[in-house]
């Protein structure tokens, strides 16, 4: 048995039907993550998913090792909740792609992101937030124009370079502001636009290193004297908007190197700042005086192969299925293992008879109690020395616990227990042995008492016990109906003719 799943999950959030394009986008990303991910022979489930608590669901019942996530927002516009799925996996000891739940929380901010920004000394436009109902504050008549977005959506969502841009401050201007009150019910960012040239980069941790690729810039050339000079929602999304056929991408961009150098530095610089992982994209403004101003870092862009960021790669010629693992590796490298406590001491269970865990030591006792059983046929006790050596092998990374009773020292009973894989919280006895010579003295009730315990502290719900129903183990079945199991299914003559397998379950109290 493997020591660690390999597999990864590509988890996405589904559209709904007739989906605006800029939330039906991430079918794109989907496809050519998961032909990367085919093209590198990484074994793969993808998953499309409405809600968190379905998000939750669905990664809990897999056995990945890591999450490609995808996932920008949920139904109805949650991105707030979207941002939960980094923690969320991590709760769930799994690997996860891209940025972590405070870098996506601090950037879906963007009046929190100037602000972290500028304390660290990087340049950012001069801005305000105006909050639902609070009237605009006084701006300086002759510092603008001025830029009015949501501070809290992505993709340009509520960018519309006709309405948005305005000149100076006056009614037009809280018009805008007003717009995005109403349309998106959230606080406005009145920001100065600074420069008439846009700027991206992005960004790539591989290595070790945050790499920092070619430099693109959005032209604006064949837009017409006075149009405002951004990359609204109509040029992202929008295919029958001029702008949408008019901001064509330059990459590398045309900058002296002096500048190209500082535009580096200030990615690098913003990248660090927010606590970026894997993979971003800064937008910067270069100002006719050359003076450059963050605009923004975009945590887990749109990788899409139209995207920008897939036009970085090639440009530096990072191939995209090289940049798929490379994420999938730094994710399975920061994956923390499954938080298990402690096991609990050894204890005395009765005269003489103490509970402990398994150790290497134990194999030979172990084998010798399962052969000496008397019930086990050749090839069961096969599975039960496959299924010891990988609990002494592998352990909680296999998904095998094993306990043992002693006498005076002696193993005279073995218990060996695991996570029911694409289950949640549920937990199988795969063995209860204990040496005939001492039966009767409550070594296997006191085996399946302290299985309990463990698992109820790692959270478990439920116990399954899965056993014969041949008499020779009527015995055993008599022991789990005393210990509160109870028979849940009967598969009948599924081990061979006349011996049926037999399900028994114990639901497990709450534990706190």
């Amino acid at each position: 048995m493997a020591a660690e799943p390999q597999q990864v999950l590509v988890l996405y959030n589904e559209p709904a039907a007739g989906a605006a394009l800029s939330e039906a986008g991430v079918l794109a990303e989907v496809a050519a993550v998961q032909a990367a991910l085919e093209a590198s022979g990484i074994a793969h489930r993808v998953a499309g998913v409405r809600t968190l608590p379905e998000a939750l669901a669905t990664v809990a019942v897999g056995g990945e090792a890591v999450v490609f996530n995808l996932v920008e927002g949920f139904a109805g516009g949650a991105a707030e909740e979207a941002v939960d799925v980094p923690a969320m996996c991590a709760a769930l000891a799994r690997g996860c792609t891209g940025n972590s739940t405070p870098c996506l929380a601090l950037t879906l901010d963007k009046a929190r992101t100037k602000g972290v920004l500028r304390e660290h000394g990087i340049p950012v436009a001069d801005g305000v937030v105006v909050r639902p109902g609070e009237p605009l504050p006084d701006l300086v008549p002759d510092a603008g124009p001025w830029i009015v977005k949501p501070v809290a959506a992505d993709a340009s969502e509520g960018i519309d370079a006709e309405r948005s841009v305005v000149a100076s401050p006056g009614p037009a201007l809280a018009a805008a502001v007003t717009r995005i009150h109403r349309e998106l019910d959230q606080a406005a960012l009145v920001e100065r636009l600074v420069g008439r040239r846009e700027l991206n980069v992005s960004l790539l941790e591989r290595g070790g290193a945050v790499e920092v690729l070619p430099i693109a810039e959005i032209d604006f050339s064949a837009f017409p004297d006075g149009a405002p000079r951004v990359v609204d929602y109509a040029a992202k999304w929008l295919a029958g908007a001029f702008a949408f056929h008019h901001t064509p991408r330059l990459l590398p961009a045309p900058l002296p190197e002096a500048t190209a150098r500082r535009v580096r530095e200030l990615a690098r610089g913003a990248w660090h700042a927010v606590g970026c992982t894997d993979y971003a994209r800064v937008d910067l403004r270069l100002a006719d005086d050359g003076r450059l101003y963050v605009l923004e870092v975009n945590a887990n862009p749109d990788v899409a192969p139209d995207a920008g960021f897939a036009a970085a790669l090639a440009a530096a010629a990072i191939p995209y299925a090289e940049f798929v693992r490379t994420v999938v590796d730094n994710a399975r490298a920061r994956r923390a293992p499954a938080a298990s406590p402690p096991p609990l001491p050894e204890a005395e269970v009765g005269e003489g008879v103490v509970v402990r865990p398994l150790c290497p030591v134990d194999r030979e006792e172990v084998l010798a109690l399962v052969r000496g059983a008397a019930v086990f046929r050749p090839e069961e006790q096969e599975i039960a020395r496959e299924v010891l050596d990988d609990t002494l092998e592998h352990g909680t990374a296999a998904g095998y616990y094993g306990l043992v009773a002693t006498v005076d020292g002696r193993v005279v009973g073995w218990a060996d227990y695991g996570p029911i894989p694409c289950s949640v919280a549920a937990y199988d006895l795969y063995w209860v042995v204990v040496n005939r010579e001492v039966r009767r003295r409550g070594i296997a009730t006191a085996l399946l008492a302290r299985v309990e315990a463990e698992v109820a502290r790692c959270g478990a719900r439920l116990v399954a016990i899965e056993t014969s129903g041949r008499p020779a183990y009527a015995a055993a079945r008599s022991l789990y109906l005393r210990c509160g199991y109870r028979e849940v299914a009967r598969v009948a003559e599924l081990y061979a003719p006349g011996d049926d397998k037999v399900i028994f379950a114990k639901r497990l109290a709450a534990t706190p």
